[in-house]
């Protein structure tokens, strides 16, 4: 009796050992299904994630694109804009020395004022609002004291006038 009570622990420990392996067997099986699924779900966030990403860089692209064109339009209407008015001060110069006396200190003046007109309306014709910015910031930086100190007068004269509305 005392064997079969030992066989039947045996019996019984054997299958407590392979009901063991076979949980293990189990557990690593999930274990393996789990590491498959988290890799399987790793890939496809990082393929979401660069498809987003390719479509941002395109949006941003399209968009600086179409600023530029924006801009570049923008520009060119400034640049046809200044001629046309390059084109009045020459109107005007003409009609200031139409009309200003011709002799004595008065029609020197006024040749002066035509003179200086007539040089503007060149000037706004042939290099336009984009060339007017260039040598606006060339002048600045040759004379960056004195270009603060008027930035500062037309800041204040701008706030003053805002002031009374």
């Amino acid at each position: 009796m005392a064997n079969t009570i030992n066989d039947k622990a045996r019996d019984a420990a054997s299958k407590g050992q392979d009901a063991m392996d076979k949980a293990k067997d189990a557990g690593r099986s999930a274990l393996d299904a789990a590491r498959d699924a988290g890799h399987q779900a790793t890939d496809k966030a990082k393929d979401l994630g660069h498809q987003a990403m390719d479509k941002g860089r395109d949006l941003a692209s399209r968009v600086s694109d179409t600023a530029g064109d924006a801009l570049k339009t923008a520009g060119q209407k400034a640049d046809q804009l200044a001629s046309t008015v390059g084109d009045r001060a020459h109107t005007a110069a003409d009609a200031v020395r139409r009309h200003a006396p011709q002799e004595g200190m008065l029609g020197n003046a006024a040749k002066s004022v035509a003179d200086t007109i007539d040089q503007t309306g060149r000037y706004l014709q042939n290099e336009g609002l984009t060339g007017m910015m260039s040598d606006v910031g060339e002048m600045i930086k040759r004379n960056p004291i004195p270009a603060l100190f008027v930035g500062i007068g037309i800041g204040y004269l701008l706030a003053r006038a805002l002031d009374r509305s």
